[in-house]
């Protein structure tokens, strides 16, 4: 696979190649290639997170100066999510790059969301140990600043949790109650199902690679399915 198209398209060469397509290897492509001597790419995930949540809140505490440390919050999870990195990351065409098993890719939908999300998380990760944080800073901030004025001036800042919560006291006069339905994958790779209620009445369910991102979907569900914007 020629990863130069991606580096181009992107606007950044690596020094090290072989870091650029460890970015790109899920561990479901190493268990099916174990002859292939790659490694994949959770370790470069991992350090791409942190540096992405860093840049992202050092950027918005600087933009927006009048915004107090909850609504911060809000739009740092909206930028930081697992939809908005898949969105990054299908803009910059990630996904004819990635190196999966044969079954995962087959599956278009949520989990390959999650997938190129964690992806693009690891191309930080990579960008960071291969040139340095300023790079790793140019390269975030010249693909997600944009997002930032459509989230909030389209109110997407507020999440569906937060929200689903401001309605449910609202509507009903009651705290929404969160439960995990079920969970499943090894430790590497969970799925977790979670229901949301008001009261004896389930309103929503979602699912996610996190008990808080299925948190999110849940809320999200239930909004959609009550009509409450």
């Amino acid at each position: 696979m020629d990863f130069s198209k991606f580096e181009e398209k992107a606007g950044i060469m690596f020094a090290d190649k072989n870091l650029l397509k460890q970015a790109f290897t899920h561990r479901s492509y190493i268990n099916e290639n174990r002859g292939s001597n790659l490694e994949h790419n959770e370790r470069l995930e991992f350090l791409g997170d942190a540096v992405l949540e860093l840049v992202i809140t050092d950027y918005l505490y600087n933009r927006l100066k009048e915004a107090d440390e909850g609504e911060l919050t809000s739009l740092r999870s909206a930028l930081v999510n697992a939809d908005t990195c898949s969105r990054v990351a299908q803009l910059l065409g990630a996904n004819e790059f990635l190196l999966l098993s044969k079954g995962e890719s087959k599956d278009t939908g949520r989990a390959r969301q999650y997938i190129l999300a964690n992806t693009l998380e690891a191309i930080i990760g990579a960008i960071y140990v291969d040139r340095d944080y300023e790079a790793a800073k140019d390269f975030i901030l010249k693909n997600f600043s944009p997002l930032t004025e459509e989230i909030l001036s389209g109110g997407k800042w507020i999440d569906p949790k937060s929200l689903f919560q401001e309605k449910a006291q609202e509507h009903e006069g009651v705290t929404p109650i969160y439960k995990t339905v079920r969970e499943s994958g090894p430790d590497h790779d969970k799925h977790f199902t979670v229901s949301v209620s008001l009261g004896n009445k389930v309103y929503g369910e979602g699912e996610g690679k996190s008990k808080q991102d299925a948190e999110q979907e849940a809320a999200k569900n239930a909004l959609e399915k009550q009509g409450w914007k």
